[in-house]
């Protein structure tokens, strides 16, 4: 392994002493620690800043490069309580370290900032042992929600370390794991009394172009709070905005949110997810002097039957009318791509020659499935009509999308779609999803600081019945095309859990 993939896989990005000295002033605004813990300590700079914010603590750190061991014992030099150890994270033992020392404990630092499917293209094994430790569903498990940063873990940890114990943890690490931790311990009835959220400029003390804050968090036993307040800087003392968890739902801005509480539902399921493949350079093509060019650079000769004019997630958010085209080999995920052999044999001639490629796919959704099988494929795909959303931009734009050239306009699998069998039935729906009071509920839910800020699971959030109800729209032809998008989704749903 190079020694930058050893430096991503180590979370080796050593904070800045000024950066560290802040976070030690904001935590003195609050009950002084009696003991501080680093557990992924690097070369000391939190220790050392602890030892001088708070002079009486017991002072402990741990990390697994010898050098920087090393280093953090040079810096503590001549401080008495203090200890760092050579010692990995995953197998130390950390119930006898902290049963040794006294509340109020404070646990310090900046785990990596990695996911375990990154560690895994670099062949790294700082990593925790696997486990569905969220009980998610096949259908998430499979298609990239598994996907975990190594940072959640080891946060999640912690905070199981302060179960029962006063005390606090003020860490660096995405935002996005903030949000997650927090909803964890929310959800799994952790004795939170208290949370931040501080942002602080990542570019100048990191030079990189990451969004992550400090998550701070007080423990106390028998306490529990389930919002956490947003500050934009580390110097702030009044929160911008305010998070909190309610109901299963985690809220973007609780005060907005409020306001509409009554439009959410749980299990609406309506809104689809695009064409999953994979491999655009085989799957996909551009119209190039009326012949199909795939991502090889190569001219491809397909039965126009399989092949479909495809929007990308930058092709809803801009309202651009499609520039590709996208093979699609079976109707739904229940239909084997082998039928192409004798329905359209070009098309099967074609996958077969880029066999090699397509079997390269790292998504475990086509393990055990027919060769060159798509996923998020159903017969709602081939709606003429549909109201379209691009899950990664930064925008809530809903937009109508018709048939071209009499076929209908598949999306990819980083867009969601509500599918229509008339322009009237998208038409209303658009009125409905564009309407201010709809944008104020998903506002409220939405983190637009997320890597896919808009997903299936907030779009069904909504209840478009009770929406129409109070915008007087409602009539009996919303009321069955609404029954008719959640039987349709319930069916799809039934079938996708059978196959996996």
């Amino acid at each position: 392994m190079s020694m930058e993939a050893t430096k991503v896989e180590f979370g080796d990005f050593q904070t800045p002493l000024s950066l560290v000295e802040a976070v030690c002033a904001m935590v003195a605004r609050g009950e002084l620690p009696a003991s501080v813990v680093e557990p992924t300590c690097g070369t000391g700079a939190f220790l050392a800043a602890a030892a001088r914010a708070f002079p009486q603590a017991t002072l402990y750190g741990c990390d697994r490069n010898s050098t920087y061991v090393e280093a953090a014992r040079q810096r503590l030099r001549g401080r008495s309580h203090s200890q760092v150890v050579e010692a990995d994270f995953f197998s130390h033992d950390w119930q006898q370290t902290l049963a040794e020392l006294p509340d109020p404990l404070l646990i310090l630092g900046n785990p990596p900032w990695v996911t375990n499917s990154a560690l895994g293209t670099l062949g790294g094994t700082n990593l925790p042992r696997k486990a569905n430790v969220d009980r998610l569903r096949g259908i998430d498990a499979v298609t990239g929600n598994a996907n975990f940063d190594i940072s959640e873990w080891m946060i999640r940890r912690n905070f199981r370390w302060l179960e029962g114990r006063r005390g606090a943890i003020a860490v660096l690490c995405k935002t996005s794991v903030a949000r997650k931790v927090l909803l964890h311990a929310w959800s799994n009835g952790a004795t939170v009394e208290y949370a931040a959220i501080h942002r602080f400029d990542v570019a100048k003390s990191f030079g990189v172009s990451v969004d992550v804050c400090l998550l701070y968090a007080r423990f106390a036993s028998g306490n529990k709070s389930c919002h956490c307040e947003i500050y934009d800087s580390l110097l702030a003392t009044t929160p911008s905005a305010r998070m909190a968890y309610r109901d299963g739902t985690l809220l973007a801005n609780s005060a907005a949110f409020e306001r509409v509480s009554d439009l959410r539902i749980d299990g609406f399921g309506g809104w689809r997810s695009g064409l999953k493949h994979d491999c655009s350079r085989v799957f996909e093509f551009r119209p190039i002097d009326g012949r199909l060019v795939n991502g090889l650079g190569e001219r491809a000769s397909i039965e126009e039957e399989v092949v479909f004019p495809l929007l990308k997630s930058s092709d809803v958010a801009q309202g651009r009318p499609p520039r590709r085209r996208v093979l699609v080999p079976q109707r739904s995920i229940s239909e084997s791509p082998i039928n192409l052999e004798h329905r359209a044999p070009k098309a099967w001639r074609y996958l077969l020659a880029h066999r090699e490629m397509l079997e390269q796919r790292r998504s475990s959704v086509y393990r055990k499935r027919p060769p060159f099988s798509t996923f998020g494929i159903g017969p709602y795909s081939f709606s003429p009509w549909k109201v379209a959303i691009a899950g990664l931009h930064k925008a809530l734009r809903f937009v109508k999308i018709g048939p071209m050239a009499g076929k209908p306009v598949l999306l990819d699998d980083t867009c969601y779609f509500l599918p229509c069998d008339t322009e009237t039935d998208c038409d209303l729906l658009v009125e409905l999803l564009t309407s201010p009071t709809a944008v104020q509920f998903y506002s409220s839910l939405i983190f637009w600081d997320a890597k896919r800020p808009i997903t299936a699971k907030l779009l069904n959030q909504l209840d478009l019945r009770l929406l129409a109800q109070r915008l007087g729209k409602e009539n009996a032809q919303l009321v069955r095309l609404l029954d008719t998008l959640q039987g349709s989704a319930n069916a799809a749903r039934s079938r996708q859990q059978r196959l996996i």
